[in-house]
């Protein structure tokens, strides 16, 4: 079983800026399962997107993280964070 991360983690710089806004607790919750991603992006409350080959997002609360995989490379590719409303979808 490895301890370290099993996958590359990308994350667009605008990620970063995204979470900058929000509150403090929910900058450090989702920093750290972003950065969690690398060990295994399939787990948590994930769902395949439809449409897409393999764009994945995540559900962390009232927020959602959107991920690309490419499975033969084991890199993750994180491109997009945002608080849900009925308008996310």
């Amino acid at each position: 079983m490895s301890s370290g991360r099993d996958w590359a983690l990308r994350v667009r710089m605008r990620v970063w800026k995204d979470i900058a806004v929000f509150p403090r607790k929910d900058r450090e919750r989702l920093s750290q399962i972003i950065e969690d991603l690398a060990r295994n992006p399939y787990v948590g409350d994930i769902e395949k997107m439809r449409g897409e080959e393999n764009t994945w997002r995540r559900r962390v609360g009232a927020f959602r993280i959107f991920y690309e995989l490419f499975p033969q490379e084991k890199v993750i590719f994180v491109f997009h964070v945002e608080r849900r409303t009925s308008k996310t979808y």
